[in-house]
């Protein structure tokens, strides 16, 4: 009996952990800017509210020797394989626009974490944190205005 008891409180302890953390599926849509030039590397992450990386989201550009150029990303992630593997694609061109869907843990939703995306171009310039907009609900939709080759970027929360 005592077995059973504890196997069904190990049960639904489990369920209860698992219920707890929901992730939510983001769409993230960035716009590039027309400029000259190949085409443009970046990196979406998350930092929380202190600052400190959290995670990578994506990072367009697959030649790790440009990664260096995405400052702000690059040493907060140490470049290490295991914060981006799976989460890459190609280097995203003039005015052209990249949207990917990731799922994204609810408790990072109005809690002060922030996405940030660094871009660099080849022989051009690298804009370390070219947007940077708190995650929250109230953002969701809302397009925000980069500072480098992002020409807009916005995130829709399902």
């Amino acid at each position: 009996m005592m077995k059973h008891i504890l196997l069904t409180f190990s049960i639904l302890s489990c369920l209860a952990l698992s219920m707890s953390a929901q992730a939510r599926e983001v769409t993230f849509t960035t716009q590039l800017a027309r400029y000259n030039g190949s085409g443009a590397y970046f990196a979406i992450y998350l930092l929380d509210a202190n600052n400190k990386y959290q995670q990578t989201i994506w990072v367009a550009g697959k030649e790790r020797k440009y990664y260096s150029h995405l400052r702000g990303w690059s040493r907060a992630s140490g470049k290490k394989s295991a914060e981006y593997d799976g989460k890459t694609g190609a280097s995203i061109t003039s005015g052209r626009a990249l949207t990917i869907t990731q799922n994204i843990d609810d408790s990072l939703i109005d809690s002060g974490y922030k996405i940030v995306i660094d871009s660099a171009v080849e022989d051009a310039n690298s804009n370390q944190a070219d947007v940077s907009t708190p995650l929250t609900t109230a953002g969701s939709g809302k397009a925000v205005i980069g500072s480098g080759y992002v020409m807009s970027f916005t995130y829709d929360l399902k």
